[in-house]
């Protein structure tokens, strides 16, 4: 997930229809999102079975040019992916780790990280994930957070709510953030340390001392247990939009909230800084210590 090295924006900001959420009025009716789910189901599947087979298996990893790394089960799940919406849906906008992007500003576009956490896929280690999101106008409408080794599935639809599939052939049920009484009280997680550096790194410093427990390195997964109501934050400074717009409709649809560090709605053309909390009212704690003002 993480590239410890700060950057700008993959996408410029013409490519989006719009940064911000768009209001309620705008968005498709939640019956209508819903008619994607099983295509988003389907994606999932693809990719599984194109990851599953090299897991644990001595594989050549070459390094891209944000030195992250790449493997053969990274290109061939996202190329199933889009192989299949190439067939399904072809007017829609897909962006994808891989690939690159397509009809960006189409009405629908799907983001695509057929692998979030190489390192940990690469290290035999089972807190990667598929990452899907279908994006209406810009806006993260349907989410799915899918671990293709443990049959785990999580799935978030905008107005519906989010439900976890326990294992391959389990049955959906329905899940919830949890409260939390205090920022003393939270837990943090984060991919990597490393990437916070100078002022974010000073933001991130303040927000660690005022929680009770900080962890590191479990990717998607730390959002996922979010969503499930195991993990209070999640905090990032260097992700890219196919790390993170899958996410939002999974943690909103199950009552916790997601935006950038300045409390804006995530887009194709955030700067990557992620602040994630199940329980809304820490999530604003948190933007607070981060800017310095709590």
């Amino acid at each position: 997930m993480v590239d410890t090295a700060p950057r700008a924006p993959q996408f410029a900001a013409t490519d989006e229809p719009s940064r911000h959420t768009q209001p309620m009025a705008d968005r498709p009716a939640p019956d209508v999102v819903a008619a994607f789910r099983p295509l988003a189901e389907e994606l999932a599947d693809a990719a599984g079975a194109a990851i599953r087979p090299h897991f644990r298996r001595r594989l050549a990893v070459e390094a891209k040019a944000d030195a992250s790394p790449v493997t053969v089960a990274d290109r061939a799940a996202e190329s199933a992916m889009r192989e299949l919406l190439a067939a399904r849906r072809p007017g829609d906008g897909v962006v994808g780790e891989e690939y690159g992007a397509e009809r960006a500003g189409a009405e629908y576009v799907w983001v695509l990280d057929p692998i979030d956490g190489t390192k940990a896929f690469i290290s035999g280690l089972p807190t990667f994930g598929t990452l899907i999101a279908l994006l209406h106008r810009g806006t993260p409408v349907l989410g799915v957070i899918d671990q293709p080794v443990s049959g785990e599935r999580w799935i978030g639809v905008a107005g519906l709510g989010a439900d976890l599939r326990d294992g391959r052939g389990a049955a959906p049920r329905p899940i919830r953030t949890r409260d939390c009484a205090s920022l003393g009280e939270a837990s943090l997680f984060c991919t990597a340390r490393e990437q916070f550096v100078g002022p974010d790194g000073e933001a991130y410093a303040r927000l660690v001392g005022r929680v009770r427990m900080t962890r590191y390195g479990l990717d998607c997964y730390a959002y996922a247990m979010l969503a499930t109501g195991f993990v209070d934050l999640a905090v990032e400074a260097t992700l890219e939009p196919y790390d993170y717009l899958a996410l939002v409709p999974v943690i909103e649809a199950a009552g916790g909230r997601i935006s950038d560090w300045d409390g804006a709605p995530l887009g194709l053309a955030s700067d990557g800084r992620v602040v994630a909390a199940g329980d809304p009212r820490r999530h604003s704690e948190a933007l607070a210590v981060l800017r310095g003002s709590g």
